[in-house]
Order: C-alpha cells, then structure tokens, then sequence
C-alpha cells in the first residue's frame, strides 16, 4: 500500500529546504563580496596625478618626467597616501617633490640619508643633505613634515623593525656593489619593512652577461645580481615592469652610465649622439617581504 506524506508535513519540508537554499546562496554572494571588497584597492591615481603636477617641483626635474616615469612607477610599487613611505638616499630630492606632498595627509614619508656626523665623506654628500633639507624647511603646507633620518652607510640602519610599508631606492644599488656592501643594505631593507611590505627598486641594466668586474666600473647591474641580493635578504620577487626601459641604451659608453644623461661625462663634440639615446635603460623590480 503507498503511502503519502501528511500536506502540512511536506509543507515544512519543503520549507526548510528552500530556506537553507536561500541561506546558502547568501552566504556565498557575502562571501564572494567581502573577497571582492578585501582584494579592491583604492584610486589613488588622481592625489598622485597632483602631486606629480604639482607646482613645487623643480622645473629641471619636470623634464626628466619622460625618462623616469614617476607616475607608472609609483603606481607599480603600489605607494598609497596612508603608508610610511622611506626613500633611500633621494639626493637632490627628484622624488621627494612627489613623495612628501603626496604621503603629508595620511601617511610618512622618511628620507634616509648620509650620516652628516660622520666625517671623511665625499663633500657631494653633505652638498646633497643640505640641499634636501633646504627644499623642506619652511614649507609645510607642501611637504607636511617629512623626516630626514641619517644612517651610517658602513652599517646601515633605517629605523625601528618593521615600522615601514614601503622601501623605495631608485639608482643606487650599483653603489652598494661598487663598494661591496650592498648586502648589508638589502638586509636592513628587510628589518625596517613590515611583513608583506614592499621594497621597489629601480638601477641601470647591464647585458644578462655582463661580468661583476664590469658592472662595478659601468653602474650598470643585472637584474639577476639584484634579484640575488634581495632574495639573499629574504626578499621574494613580486614582479617585473619595463616601465623604465630604453631600447636605445647599448650599455657600453666610454664613461660608463655616466655617458648618458643627466651626467653627461662625454666630450662636447659629442652631445647630440648621447641626447637622441636618452637616460639609462633601467630594470623596475618589486620585491615583498614574506608576511
């Protein structure tokens, strides 16, 4: 004899059923969005769009624009207003007109310099400090308040463990290897750097085959000698970027880098040859440190 379910029994049933089919399709539409929301990153393109056209920098940096490409690159290196931002030996400070306008609101940005202290060094470093502090003070309302913090380059150091989001060095690793300490330099990146913090590193690019010998007296590097230097550190290669390529480079001038642009360390008779090549071809590496 076959049997049949009392109406009001099948009732709740069915009920339950749909119920739980609703609920579990909400939970994956949740689920789906906060993933979607955890992985969206903000626009920061239009503050960094103002502070690359901002009216503080130096008209002979300007121009350098189209050899440095400062907007694709500190987009790469995913700099965001609210980080703490520490820019290793900026110079001049070609950076430091975008960086400290553009982290004053929200985030920090620290120039890490040559100890003054420490004497004996080549005067260019002093020059460079004194230059640097001089575009900062007195202008707040442009910089905010950014932090020039000294290091001794025989032992660098660059602040309390894991207090930065983002190291940023932009053409000087050739120096460390030129004067056989890059090591200590990549290591310390990692300490100062929080865990998953970024290191972005952009130097002159040598041939793949270019002996060590030869790189320390061109200031070119290959982007495998870097690549060994951060991972040795404990760095993990995020990705690559030819944002600051130039196929016109041959890499191998009388005077090394120092040929091109903006150095110039060529004979006169010769300006127009190394004007049409531009400025160095440059590798653009983003390394992480492992969270």
């Amino acid at each position: 004899m076959k049997r049949t379910l009392p109406v009001v029994l099948l009732s709740s049933l069915m009920s339950v059923a749909l119920a739980g089919c609703a609920s579990s399709a909400h939970d994956s539409t949740t689920e789906a969005a906060a993933a979607a929301g955890a992985s969206a990153k903000p626009d920061n393109s239009a503050a960094l769009d103002a502070a690359i056209a901002g009216s503080n920098r130096d008209p002979r940096n300007v121009v350098r624009d189209q050899y440095r490409h400062p907007r694709e690159t500190l987009a790469f290196f995913g700099v965001a207003p609210q980080q703490t931002v520490i820019e290793i030996t900026p110079g001049g400070g070609w950076y430091s007109e975008i960086l400290a306008p553009y982290l004053k609101n929200g985030g920090h940005y620290v120039a890490a310099v040559w100890d003054d202290a420490i004497p004996g060094q080549p005067k260019y470093r002093y020059d460079l400090n004194k230059t640097l502090r001089g575009k900062f003070a007195g202008n707040a309302a442009v910089y905010g308040t950014p932090e020039v913090r000294v290091f001794d380059p025989k032992a660098p150091n660059f602040g309390p463990a894991g207090s930065a989001d983002t190291v940023l060095t932009f053409r000087n690793a050739h120096n460390w290897v030129s004067d056989g300490n890059a090591e200590a330099y990549f290591k310390a990146f990692h300490d100062v750097l929080k865990p998953g913090g970024t290191l972005g590193v952009v130097d002159h690019r040598a041939k793949p085959d270019a002996s060590l010998d030869a790189q320390k007296k061109s200031g070119y590097l290959t982007e495998a000698l870097v690549i060994q230097l951060a991972q040795g550190a404990g760095f993990v290669l995020d990705e690559k970027s030819e944002i600051n390529a130039n196929a016109k480079d041959t890499t191998d001038h009388p005077n090394g880098v120092w040929t091109l642009p903006p150095v110039n360390r060529h004979d006169a008779a010769d300006d127009a040859k190394y004007k049409a090549i531009g400025e160095s071809d440059r590798m653009t590496l983003r390394f992480r440190k492992a969270k």
